[in-house]
């Protein structure tokens, strides 16, 4: 196997030479963990040293087991394109873990078990953010949110107040569940979306309690939108193979991968503007230019806070590297997302960047995530509506004060305490 070369000693935690049993030193150091910060509010300084010196480097993942780590956004691309690399065996009992599973193995490859069971129109039709009257709700909710907010005030978590409710009663809309239904669902994110080295008693026993609350929602009277639609699709002989509990999986990914998400974004997207104030000011003063300053945002965000996994199904060459059929194959989104050769300039917030859009935060290839469009228009309105109520928006506490979680999918504050 092909060694990546060195970098710089401070790039492990530990990296005098491991001694062997006899006093006799060992001349391979330990491999750098990864991930290396859950701090979201700066890029770990060894994104750009990786990227420059090592651009595909073995690490150690929480798991313990080895993989490759792509930093440079040529090779991060290559990845994600290439069918060599898949997701879906990344699931596969015996190979190297990025973390434990918190869900189900055949559930890895979500989007694909949905297009095998022939429900990819149905999905894609209720993801999209032109579906009617969805952008007037979002904006209704986010002024019902803010008028909360003011009326609690003179400080607010954001995070709790306003992104975790505002995307989690988007997906219930969009599900077509009640409102109501929401908190039920959240309480188990926590868990299901952990980086853990190993099993999670929990997540299984949240997993089947939110697959149960699903199915029963689908004889639910009051439920419409995508899971009615679903439901509906039983009395159909031509759907005679789905079983509820496939039905359910529908729902409980597409409510906690979606939410996940896009609360973790937004979240992330004001931590930003919230640190950098110059960028919040623009887009205060200059609202149409919010559009593009979300996928600006989309660029320069470091809500993923570990990489995209896949495995090689053979023998790849990846730069300089030989990847060997079955290893790990780790891609850095925010090394990509800020690799000079791509973004000039890449950590000043520019609206104007032609390429901006070629950012790798949505993926890439056969799995580029359907929802881009619907995360965008979240987004936007979220930014607009609080930036319009809450000209002064502020952290009420300084960014040092910020409580990280660890041990996560998302890098995300714990609280985010605001002032207006």
């Amino acid at each position: 196997m092909t060694t990546a070369p060195g970098i710089r000693p401070h790039i492990s935690a530990d990296v005098s030479p491991a001694v062997r049993p006899g006093g006799r030193p060992d001349r391979h150091p330990p491999l750098p963990a990864f991930p290396f910060s859950w701090d979201g509010t700066r890029v770990p300084p060894e994104v750009a040293e990786l990227r420059e010196a090592a651009p595909v480097r073995r690490v150690r993942t929480i798991a313990g087991d080895e993989a490759w780590l792509v930093s440079s956004y040529e090779l991060c691309a290559q990845v994600l394109k290439d069918d060599r690399f898949s997701l879906k065996d990344t699931s596969a009992p015996g190979v190297p873990r990025q973390y434990a599973l918190t869900i189900p193995p055949e559930v890895v490859n979500n989007m694909g078990n949905i297009t095998g069971a022939g429900l990819r129109r149905a999905v894609m039709k209720a993801l999209n953010p032109k579906a009617p009257g969805l952008t007037d709700w979002l904006r209704a909710e986010a002024h019902r949110l803010v008028d909360l907010i003011v009326a609690d005030g003179p400080t607010a978590d954001l995070r709790g107040a306003f992104c975790e409710p505002y995307s989690a009663g988007m997906h219930c809309r969009i599900l077509g569940i009640p409102q109501t239904e929401a908190p039920a669902f959240l309480r188990s994110l926590d868990i299901a979306f952990m980086n853990s080295p190993c099993p999670v008693a929990g997540a299984r026993l949240n997993w089947d309690r939110d697959i149960a609350r699903m199915a029963a929602l689908l004889d639910d009277p009051a439920t419409h939108g995508l899971m009615g639609e679903l439901a509906a699709l039983r009395d159909d002989a031509d759907h005679a193979h789905l079983s509820d509990e496939l039905l359910a999986t529908v729902g409980v990914t597409l409510f906690g991968a979606g939410v996940v998400s896009t609360s973790g974004f937004l979240t992330m997207a004001l931590v930003y503007l919230l640190t950098h104030p110059i960028a919040r000011d623009l887009l205060r003063d200059r609202p149409d230019l919010i559009g593009p300053g979300v996928e600006e945002l989309l660029r320069v965000n470091l809500s993923i806070g570990d990489a995209l996994p896949r495995l090689a199904l053979e023998d790849v060459r990846l730069g300089d590297v030989g990847v060997r059929a079955g290893e790990l194959v780790l891609v850095l989104v925010e090394g990509a997302n800020l690799d000079p050769e791509k973004f000039p300039d890449p950590h000043r917030f520019d609206v104007h960047r032609d390429n901006t859009a070629d950012h790798l935060s949505f993926g890439g290839g056969a799995h580029y995530c359907p929802a881009t469009a619907l995360g965008r228009a979240h987004a936007r309105i979220a930014l607009e509506v609080l930036l319009d109520r809450l000209p002064d928006l502020a952290l009420a506490v300084p960014a040092s004060q910020l409580v990280w979680r660890t041990g996560f999918m998302k890098r995300i504050p714990e609280r985010l305490p605001v002032t207006w």
